[in-house]
């Protein structure tokens, strides 16, 4: 049984317990149509050259190491610190960033040829080539808590045949390797700062940039500063970039109202309609590869990554009383009631706009609450059945809280509602610290992003300690198919065991709203923010207004 205590050191867990009064769950209506905008181009205005830009960021990132980070908006600031083997583009296409080509591999499937650049310099003056991706891959590999080793998958050897070609072997064909590599187990890292700092990398990293790392203030902000060793510095306008943490959305918005901050990330579905009439404010939004939902704790014993144990709970225990809580859930209420209807149902791992999704990947359970009661009853559980959910303490999380709060109480569950600062509330969920937290995933242009981690025995970011023979085979399976169709069938398939066995209750998929200056002396172009989450700052610049 998990004997874990609920007290969180630095974390407001106050318990709100108020049900339907809270936050009441609207009667649907229609979504209106969203158009996605991915980017401001700058254009034809002309740039001024140097500055500071200064970006309201939603929550602190964790540790800006590559090989640890669980946190999107680490990936915010290390986007602009450490350049990646390859990227995706505005449309989710894989593009080369330090390669020089999408990868080669055998016809059996088994080694992988990568292409490298030859010229670019590290931060710190250290030339890049492939013997620093070996480093790097290796790191990814070995490292004691890294979270990118189950992302690079059956790995037997990396090798440096020469300086511009890295050579991957695989005990068996895995075919999202590219698309991992278009994330953080992509970012490679300077191999002298690696050898001077080790496990320390992150309080100072070092890497291919247009921006290298110049101070943090716990809590407060994160700086970068312009790179002059770059190899392609004549594209990057500004001197600088500021990460100043504000977790609230409406401070957030306040302070791109009043010219403090030039972008804002996150923006609350309550404020964008508001910001969208006001004059000198644009606003980018994207939808989303990711997803947000309810981990369930059914074997997180010993931390993320390890053994799964046993806890001696029905909800841990017994599948009726999650597919209850499934059953009991009104996605597209909740969506339209806390979201204004800017955020869009989700029941899946799988976005409807993955090349992989199918009518399996799609399907939702349906709102039934009368059947979800008597699964609890068929479950012999107490009625209310109380669940303690631990969220993050913004408002919309905890608007987001409550409403489902209001709308699994039907059905006979009470939910307590544990409010933790972000950062603490990762560390909880990898810790096994809770029965039950709603977090999410930015998501990835691979399925395979989406599942190995979360899904996999044993994974890394395996929150819940799930363990499901099926699934796991399924997983291995997809991730060694080359062929398109056969990937999106057994992903299919995985959505149905997971919907099964609900370890992960998924709720929504949002949409990455970033709002900026538009007109006036601090106006920016150049922002752009894609599907993968992740706000790209850097070929922004302060522009002067088209009037």
């Amino acid at each position: 049984m998990n004997t874990r205590t609920t007290t969180r050191a630095g974390a407001a867990a106050a318990v709100i317990t108020c049900l339907t009064a809270c936050v009441p769950v609207q009667p649907v209506r229609p979504a209106p149509p969203r158009e996605d905008v991915t980017g401001v181009a700058i254009g034809s205005r002309a740039v001024e050259e140097g500055g500071d830009l200064v970006m309201g960021l939603s929550s602190e990132p964790d540790r800006l190491d590559p090989t640890t980070s669980s946190s999107l908006y680490t990936r915010y600031v290390m986007n602009a610190v450490c350049e990646k083997l390859y990227d995706i583009d505005a449309d989710g296409r894989l593009v080369p960033q330090l390669a020089t080509a999408l990868p080669t591999v055998s016809p059996d499937g088994l080694t992988v040829t990568i292409p490298v650049r030859t010229g670019p310099v590290f931060a710190d003056g250290t030339p890049f080539d492939a013997a620093a991706v070996v480093t790097t891959f290796e790191r990814n590999l070995t490292l004691e808590g890294s979270t990118r080793r189950s992302e690079l998958g059956p790995v037997e050897d990396v090798s440096a045949p020469d300086p511009a070609t890295v050579v991957v072997r695989y005990s068996r064909p895995f075919s999202p390797l590219t698309a991992a590599l278009a994330d953080r187990a992509g970012m490679v890292m300077s191999p002298t700062a690696l050898a001077e700092r080790g496990e320390d990398f992150g309080d100072h990293p070092v890497c291919v940039g247009p921006f290298r790392f110049a101070e943090r203030v716990p809590q407060t902000s994160i700086t970068v500063e312009r790179d002059p060793l770059y190899y392609a510095a004549d594209e990057v306008h500004l001197d600088s970039i500021t990460y100043r943490i504000m977790n609230d959305a409406n401070i957030r918005a306040a302070n791109l109202r009043s010219g403090d901050v030039q972008v804002a990330d996150s923006l609350s579905p309550q404020d964008v309609d508001a910001l969208a009439r006001e004059e000198g404010t644009g606003l980018l939004q994207t939808g989303s590869y990711g997803y947000q939902g309810v981990t369930f704790n059914v074997g997180n014993t010993e931390g993320a990554g390890q053994p799964p144990g046993r806890i001696d709970t029905p909800l841990a225990t017994d599948p009726r009383v999650r597919e209850a809580f499934s059953l009991a859930v009104d996605r597209t209420a909740l969506v339209n009631s806390v979201f204004n209807d800017y955020y869009d149902p989700a029941c899946s791992f799988l976005s409807p706009d993955s090349t992989f999704a199918t009518d399996a990947s799609s399907a939702c359970p349906p709102h039934d609450p009368e059947r979800a009661r008597r699964l609890l009853t068929e479950a012999g559980v107490e009625l209310p059945y109380r669940i303690r959910l631990s969220t993050s303490n913004t408002a919309d999380s905890l608007r987001l809280a409550q409403a489902l709060q209001a709308s699994v109480a039907e059905a006979g569950f009470e939910v307590e509602i544990e409010p933790i600062e972000y950062s603490t509330l990762l560390d909880v969920q990898s810790d096994g610290d809770f029965e039950a937290v709603q977090l999410g995933w930015s998501g990835r242009v691979d399925p395979h992003g989406n599942t190995n981690s979360f899904l996999s025995t044993g994974a890394g970011s395996n929150y819940s300690g799930y363990s499901s023979p099926e699934a796991d085979d399924l997983i291995q399976r997809a991730s060694r198919s080359t062929d398109s169709a056969e990937r999106a069938e057994l992903y299919g398939r995985l959505v149905q065991v997971v919907q099964r066995d609900n370890p992960i209750v998924y709720l929504y998929r949002q949409r990455s709203i970033t709002g900026y200056v538009a007109e006036g002396e601090d106006a920016v172009a150049g922002i752009e923010t894609y599907s993968d989450g992740v706000v790209r700052l850097s070929r922004a610049a302060f522009v002067q207004s088209d009037e």
